[in-house]
């Protein structure tokens, strides 16, 4: 591999220019790219292939733990990155290297010729391109947004998946439920297996139909499958029996459900309830109700007793997890600090956190700009959404401003409601 005279961050500055709009879904640019570069979407590993609203990641973090609890080697694609873009690929069980990152990139950029195409089609280009060139025995692929135009959805996976499908990007995938999941049903393919999260009646209704029409078989929670906790373990129960499992590492009862959904996946795969359970002990996805002990942020607050977590979580379905997850926390002062981006419908969000049963009177809120977007929608609107839903709060130039504010012992602080807050907020504890 020669190396690119440039690195990864001016190629992905130069990437942003080729199309005015971040967001235009469309597979025909794709299709040409993808054909120039000789179509290494066909060259890839079996894809599993993962869309829905909610839960995406979270099921793919399962997935891969329990492949490689088997020994299988994984690539994976997710977006958005929190940190740095290498984030986004994984090769072979180990993150993009920086030299591999620019090499492909700049591949995908000589291949375009400077035509017009969108930020994530192109850098989902050169992911396919690193994908195909590496061996691995499984591609675990997320999509970016909706399903049917995504730039992801060139492929004939081995197995989709769809997680909880709720309302998120209105504006490019429509502002009924059964429209957005008519979007994310587009990903099933003519004979291959689909797994179904638990969903709201108008989605599973287009999902099984789609299914039907496509001649999938599938598998849907609730019906083929079950899921539940009992006694501290994860009871899972399909066709082929019932498993008894350790308890899913990541937080959140929302994850006994994405759990589930992976535990369905990798039953299509043939894994074992030694990888199941392994996997569900050892999965990892950051800014997902995650506790930050260390750092410079986490460290200062642990000493004083007080606990940090930090969750990327943005829609209506979101906050409502962690209302409940709040009102889970009882004893102790709570405080959230908000940052959303102004495509997020802020009144939704803020709503679900009066949702929760107990959480009134308990619940200090605090909101922040996002330093990392343009995009964010400033705290005074925010602080004024809060107050038309009866909610007091308090408005920081900064989440560290917002930290610094809250004079509570042994509180528990969450910072949620944007991956670019959260990716903030990562970047800061890890310098």
């Amino acid at each position: 591999m020669s190396a690119s005279p440039d690195n990864s961050d001016t190629l992905l500055a130069r990437l942003l220019d080729l199309h005015p709009k971040l967001i235009d879904l469309s597979l025909g640019r794709m299709q040409r790219l993808l054909a120039a570069l000789d179509n290494p979407q066909d060259k890839c590993p079996p894809i599993i292939h993962f869309a829905g609203t909610n839960g995406k990641g979270s099921t793919l973090a399962f997935v891969r733990a329990m492949l490689e609890a088997a020994g299988h080697r994984v690539h994976a694609y997710s977006s958005p990155h929190l940190v740095a873009f290498h984030e986004r690929i994984t090769l072979a069980s180990q993150q993009i290297s920086e030299q591999q990152l620019a090499h492909y990139l700049a591949r995908c950029e000589d291949a375009n010729q400077g035509r017009d195409i969108t930020f994530f089609e192109i850098t989902t280009a050169a992911a396919f391109c690193a994908f195909a060139e590496h061996e691995a025995d499984f591609l675990l692929l997320e999509v970016g947004l909706g399903g049917r135009l995504d730039a992801t959805n060139l492929v004939d996976p081995l197995v989709t998946a769809i997680t909880p499908v709720g309302l998120d990007h209105e504006d490019f995938l429509g502002s009924s439920i059964a429209g957005i999941a008519a979007e994310k049903a587009g990903i099933i393919q003519p004979n291959r297996p689909v797994i179904v999260a638990p969903q709201v009646p108008e989605a599973a209704d287009i999902i099984e139909q789609t299914a039907q029409a496509q001649g999938a078989p599938i598998a849907r929670a609730g019906q083929d499958w079950q899921v539940w906790e009992e006694h501290g373990r994860l009871v899972y129960q399909d066709e082929n029996g019932l498993l008894d499992l350790p308890h899913p590492a990541l937080i959140g009862r929302h994850q006994i459900i994405n759990a589930g959904t992976a535990i369905a996946i990798a039953r299509q795969l043939g894994l074992g309830a030694a990888e199941i359970g392994q996997g569900l002990e050892t999965a990892q996805w950051p800014a997902r109700l995650q506790k930050l002990t260390s750092g410079k942020l986490g460290a200062p607050l642990t000493d004083k007793g007080s606990e940090l977590w930090l969750d990327g979580g943005h829609n209506q379905a979101a906050a409502r997890m962690l209302a409940d997850w709040l009102n889970s926390q009882q004893g102790r002062p709570l405080h959230m600090i908000i940052g959303l981006l102004t495509s997020k419908a802020q009144d939704n969000y803020l709503a679900e956190l009066l949702q929760a049963d107990g959480l009134e009177g308990r619940l200090n809120l605090h909101f922040v700009p996002i330093a990392s977007s343009d995009n964010a929608t400033p705290p005074q609107e925010l602080q004024q959404a809060a107050k038309r839903l009866g909610l007091d709060s308090q408005c920081h130039e900064h989440f560290e401003a917002a930290l610094a504010a809250i004079s509570d012992a042994h509180a528990l602080i969450l910072i949620a409601g944007s991956l670019y807050l959260a990716g903030d907020v990562l970047r800061v504890n890890q310098s």
